[in-house]
């Protein structure tokens, strides 16, 4: 199954690609994390994408796009993945259709009050990128991942007014994908619940 995740950011997009990958045994590939991976590796894209951020610029697309076409290569790809995080935008749907086939466009949809409301209990790690909840999905030692140990942290960008400009982007560049899927038959919606495993089942009952 080749998969496309959208939704705002803090509609837990993330912990759904984890159940998916874990049930169908795809891989869940991160635009963002691509792009994380190869800062810490220190690679020369990786050094490039670094200046670029910490000068408070946008990863030009066609560098986004060139890595996710490479990442499909990989042989953890053959039999599907999870695109979370890309595409973005039109331009960049656009171009995805020229590297890929895709099955199905699953959007989670949460209302902006809910994500606002939910986004200040985020816990981030710095080590493997794992993400948890205070409430809904908690580390099983307070502070602590569960994965690597590592101790967990608030990404800065999940203070309210930074929410708030990441769901008014998000509206105004990615939420016309949803009619662009739409249109080629592809998008499922799946309602964001307040439990997080009601939300799993809904998850892969869609994808069933």
């Amino acid at each position: 199954m080749k998969l496309i995740l959208l939704g705002a950011p803090g509609a837990g997009k993330g912990t759904q690609a984890d159940n998916i990958s874990r049930v169908y045994d795809i891989p869940q590939i991160s635009s963002g994390k691509i792009l994380r991976s190869e800062i810490k590796r220190g690679s020369e894209l990786g050094r490039k994408v670094q200046d670029i951020i910490e000068a408070g610029q946008l990863v030009p697309e066609e560098i986004v796009i060139a890595l996710v076409q490479e990442r499909l290569k990989d042989d953890d790809c053959k039999n599907g993945f999870i695109l979370d995080g890309f595409p973005r935008n039109l331009a960049q749907a656009e171009a995805l259709d020229t590297f890929a086939s895709i099955d199905v466009v699953l959007e989670l949809h949460v209302t902006d009050e809910r994500i606002i409301s939910r986004i200040s209990g985020r816990r981030t790690c710095p080590g493997c990128d794992a993400t948890y909840h205070v409430v809904n999905n908690p580390p099983k030692i307070e502070g602590i991942c569960d994965a690597c140990g590592e101790e967990l942290t608030v990404r800065k960008d999940d203070r309210e007014e930074v929410v708030r400009d990441r769901l008014r982007v998000y509206h105004e560049q990615t939420e016309p994908l949803i009619a662009y899927y739409k249109a080629k038959g592809l998008l499922k919606v799946v309602e964001g619940q307040d439990r997080l495993e009601d939300t799993t089942r809904l998850t892969l009952q869609a994808l069933a």
